[in-house]
């Protein structure tokens, strides 16, 4: 499977010690198979004035091996999920998470809800019509390793 990972950065080999903190499914490495929302994202870092990427990689098809979780809408378990995640809470083993991308729109209901200005059956109320976006989070350092293969990178 082919995979996209947007940065200011061309990354040959990439590693999960200069990820960020906090993200949605925790500390990781994150791709998308969706080449357009790579795109989109990289262009967040032109608007910086920075340079911009969209990494390819080859994503191998056996995960037999590593612990996977998969997320398949923006139900309570995904909330609880991030949420945890985003609040440096998540204790969970996973080396690979995909799922919907907390996006603009549901990122706005996911912080009313982190405010306590919406309650959670509130929020998966709205959640439930979103159609999830797609990432995927190597979490694990022996799951790039194992599963990821860089292809090329082009400029934005």
């Amino acid at each position: 499977m082919i995979v996209y990972h947007a940065s200011p950065f061309i990354i040959e080999k990439p590693d999960v010690n200069h990820s960020r903190e906090n993200l949605d499914f925790g500390k990781g490495f994150y791709l998308t198979t969706l080449h357009d929302q790579a795109v989109k994202y990289a262009q967040r870092f032109k608007l910086r004035g920075k340079e911009a990427f969209v990494n390819k990689y080859e994503l191998c098809d056996d995960f037999n091996s590593l612990e996977v979780k998969r997320f398949l809408s923006y139900d309570e378990e995904w909330l609880d999920f991030v949420s945890a995640c985003r609040r440096n809470a998540d204790s969970s083993t996973f080396d690979i998470v995909i799922g919907g991308i907390a996006n603009d729109k549901v990122f706005r209901t996911i912080d009313l809800y982190f405010s306590g200005d919406m309650n959670k059956d509130e929020a998966l109320q709205k959640l439930k019509f979103e159609q999830p976006n797609n990432q995927l989070c190597i979490r694990s350092q022996n799951a790039i390793n194992k599963c990821l293969k860089f292809l090329d990178a082009e400029g934005i």
